[in-house]
This record gives structure tokens, C-alpha cells and sequence, in this order.
């Protein structure tokens, strides 16, 4: 037995098939406009996350190893870990650079992240209550964070890509924990 099919229902129109591709290329626009977003965005993140992984591996070493750890923030996206052993010869420190143009800043303009976490924002490295970090920082085998005169040492890093508010990042670090915490602004307010 053979169906019979007139010719009327074989397939799409013309006029259908222009719809439809027109729907597919304006979805397909508006994808693209907003991937200009993205890409600043995942840049910042991996900033963020660089600063996160070293912050926290530099605590949990501390308390591995029985040493003290000591951070710097050198130049504008660098920061160096350092080992302080009293006995035998430490590993080298290590200077890690942050990826895809992410530098220290504070967006002018930005408020300071949440409460209680909200140690100040008038300078991108923002630790001790000043704008200018102590020049030793480090945590103890405790994990606590301390500054060369072994008080406690809080402090909030601010990082993101110039030019673009949205991109703006925050590491908060309390210094009775050595608790890290990480922010991110989104346009109207900071977020964890």
C-alpha cells in the first residue's frame, strides 16, 4: 500500500525557511554581542582565582610545614611566596604573574566590599589599615596572618581589568583565621 502525499506537504516554504534563518542569525547575534563581556570577565576570574589558590596554598603550607610563610605583592600583578624555614635550606620563593591583563586596582567610584570584611578600599592592596601594605606579611603555623611585628593583619586585595568596572575583583583576608575570601563586583554590588 503506498501513502499518497500531495505536493502541498513535501516540505518548508520559502517564506518559512527565511523565518527561520533569520531567528537563527538574530539569536546568534545577540550571543555574540554578549561574548564581548565574557572574555573580561573569565580574565578577571582567573586572576581572582590565581590570587585565591596561591593565598590559600601559602596558609595551608604554613600549617604543613611548621613554617611561617611570608606574601609580597610586587609591581602591579605579581606576587612571591616564601617559604621562612629556621633549619635547613627552604625551597626558592616563587613569584607568580597574573594571566590575561588583570593588574591591582580600585575602580574609582566602587564601594568597599561587605560587612565584616570591609577593612578599607583606598588602595588596591589595602592591609594594617593603610592603602600602603606592611612590607612583611605573612602566615603563621597557626594559619593566622600577621605582619612583621606579629600583630594580626587584616586586609582586602583589589584587582580587575582597566577600563572595565565590571571586571572588578576582591580577596579579603582575616588575619585571627587567615581566612581567604573572594568577591566580585556586579555592577551594582559586590558579591561572594
Amino acid at each position: 500500500m503506498k501513502a499518497h502525499v500531495s505536493e502541498q506537504q513535501r516540505g518548508f516554504s520559502l517564506l518559512e525557511a527565511l523565518v527561520a534563518i533569520s531567528l537563527i542569525m538574530i539569536v546568534s547575534g545577540m550571543a555574540i554581542m554578549n561574548f564581548g563581556s565574557v572574555i573580561p570577565n573569565h580574565k578577571a576570574n582567573s586572576a581572582m582565582d590565581q590570587v585565591l589558590s596561591q593565598l590559600r596554598s601559602a596558609r595551608a603550607t604554613a600549617i604543613a610545614h611548621r613554617c611561617e610563610v611570608q606574601i609580597q605583592f610586587v609591581g602591579s600583578n605579581q606576587m612571591t611566596i616564601t617559604e621562612i624555614w629556621l633549619r635547613g635550606a627552604p625551597p626558592p620563593p616563587t613569584t607568580v604573574s597574573f594571566e590575561g591583563g588583570a593588574t591591582f586596582m580600585v575602580f574609582p567610584g566602587l564601594p568597599d566590599i561587605p560587612a565584616p570584611y570591609n577593612f578599607g578600599n583606598s588602595g588596591a592592596i589595602f592591609f594594617g589599615g593603610s592603602s600602603t601594605p606592611p612590607p612583611i606579611m605573612k602566615f603563621t603555623t597557626n594559619g593566622s596572618f600577621i605582619n612583621g611585628g606579629n600583630a594580626l593583619l587584616n586586609g582586602t586585595l583589589f584587582l580587575g581589568i582597566a577600563g572595565n568596572s565590571r571586571t572588578a575583583r576582591a580577596v579579603s583576608v582575616l588575619g585571627a583565621t587567615g581566612r581567604v575570601r573572594q568577591y566580585h563586583y556586579d555592577g551594582t554590588q559586590w558579591q561572594e
